[in-house]
């Protein structure tokens, strides 16, 4: 890899791979929906090209396809998903539609190498299961946002049957925490509250918690050791809510809020953050679809990380660690 083109660059995970990708002597086109977001994620960094574009719009950017040896797709309408209401009119035109768009653009500007970045989304187990690649989740068994993962890994796949020529990989996050969270993402504003101690108590619930450092590392070796058509799980450690505040505790000295909040508790909070969001035009800070996620895959945060250890050499560093580097990024 000589030149290489990243969507989704200013994201938490995007801009880590960024950095990544630049660290290892690559040139790198940055895509950005905004000029001055790349300018304060990034400054400026010898070797990488911001590319002002939008996902909306492929055709706008696809000429700075051309001459680049692999696409990193990281961009993804995420995080407004779980910000109250319906969204699937943008999830789908997002996630799936333009994921088809971009790959047949890169592969008519003469790409080979696409890396797709999915979720842990597309699989699923019974409750306390170790999950693996292979079980994949019935799609009745999906919200919107999962649905629309599991849509976008399908137009890559397609592309694949149609196209033996084209190489594409999968890399499957679970919940991303680090530096470089602009947005930020939920992760970030679940970690900016534990400092500000505005959370209410401990919500229920079992994560699979991963460094975006780790979830890069993942993506770049994919593009030079992944097996065509393949999917890695980057998904980090399994850890329950009550565990990870107590980690949280010991590395920034905050203390962790003692009182448990049950499920039945979080209906009414989510439905009143809701109708607070309708009428004030800001995200819920807990919507419905936060909470029916947390109760659907409470347990199913197990993910067999043998498969990308193997063959991508992927490791996952410690939780605490995480969270230092993300909280002095926060504090700048």
């Amino acid at each position: 890899m000589q030149t290489v083109f990243v969507t989704g660059a200013t994201g938490l995970l995007g801009s880590n791979l960024v950095r990544l990708l630049l660290q290892r002597g690559m040139a790198v086109r940055a895509l950005a929906r905004s000029r001055s977001k790349a300018q304060t994620q990034f400054g400026d960094i010898p070797g990488l090209t911001v590319i002002e574009g939008d996902m909306r719009d492929v055709a706008g950017f696809a000429p700075m396809l051309a001459g680049c040896d692999v696409v990193f797709h990281t961009a993804a309408y995420f995080r407004e998903s779980y910000g109250g209401g319906k969204h699937w009119e943008m999830q789908k035109r997002i996630n799936v539609d333009a994921t088809a768009a971009l790959i047949a653009a890169a592969y008519a500007a003469g790409v080979r190498r696409f890396i797709h970045t999915s979720s842990i989304a597309v699989v699923n187990g019974p409750r306390g299961a170790l999950i693996n690649e292979s079980m994949r989740r019935d799609p009745r068994d999906a919200d919107d946002y999962y649905r629309s993962k599991m849509q976008s890994d399908a137009v890559v796949q397609d592309f694949l049957r149609s196209h033996p020529d084209m190489f594409a990989a999968f890399v499957m996050p679970g919940w991303m925490h680090g530096p470089g969270d602009l947005g930020p993402t939920a992760a970030g504003q679940f970690t900016l509250d534990y400092l500000k101690r505005a959370l209410p108590g401990i919500p229920p619930g079992t994560f699979s918690f991963v460094d975006a450092r780790d979830v890069a590392f993942a993506m770049a070796a994919a593009a030079e050791k992944a097996r065509r058509g393949e999917h890695y799980l980057a998904a980090g450690h399994h850890i329950t809510m009550p565990d990870l505040v107590q980690i949280y505790q010991q590395v920034t000295g905050v203390p962790a809020p003692k009182r448990r909040i049950p499920v039945a508790v979080l209906w009414p909070i989510a439905l009143l953050q809701e109708v607070i969001a309708r009428i004030s035009g800001r995200p819920a800070l807990l919507s419905l679809a936060t909470v029916r996620t947390m109760r659907a895959e409470a347990g199913r945060t197990r993910f067999d990380p043998t498969k990308s250890r193997a063959e991508l050499g992927l490791t996952f560093r410690p939780i605490a660690e995480t969270i230092r580097d993300e909280v002095a990024w926060f504090k700048g």
